[in-house]
């Protein structure tokens, strides 16, 4: 039970490591460019030139993030899950899982700011005529 758990909360941290990355490479970036801070993203991306790799492959980390997401949402929120009956053991899964639900509510809107503001805010902005 105790791999179960522990393999669980590894998968759910992953997955909101993948959906930060879509902030930090693509969602930051665009932002701090539309406000008018172009140096702040010269200055970023020449401290942490990593940022121009996940950039270009921003579509893929998009991909991968979400399907990380939906990956640890279905093994959080499965049917069929239960903790050890014994009360110390009862208490660390439970925790456990309430833990791993909130990071995987956390990886959602995450993720959704990074897609928005890479994918949607250009085109609404153009089909506004802003």
């Amino acid at each position: 039970m105790k791999n179960t758990i522990k393999s669980n909360k590894n998968i759910n941290l992953f997955t909101l490591f993948a959906s930060t990355s879509t902030l930090l490479c693509c969602a930051i970036p665009i932002t701090l460019v539309s406000l008018g801070m172009g140096a702040a993203v010269a200055s970023l991306t020449s401290t942490l030139p990593f940022l121009v790799t996940l950039s270009e492959y921003k579509l893929l980390v998009f991909l991968v993030s979400a399907l990380l997401i939906v990956l640890s949402f279905w093994i959080t929120y499965r049917s069929g899950q239960s903790c050890p009956a014994e009360p110390e053991l009862a208490e660390i899964c439970h925790r456990a899982q309430k833990w791993t639900r909130r990071f995987v509510c956390l990886s959602i809107p995450v993720w959704s700011v990074g897609f928005f503001a890479v994918f949607l805010a250009l085109p609404i902005r153009q089909w506004l005529g802003l």
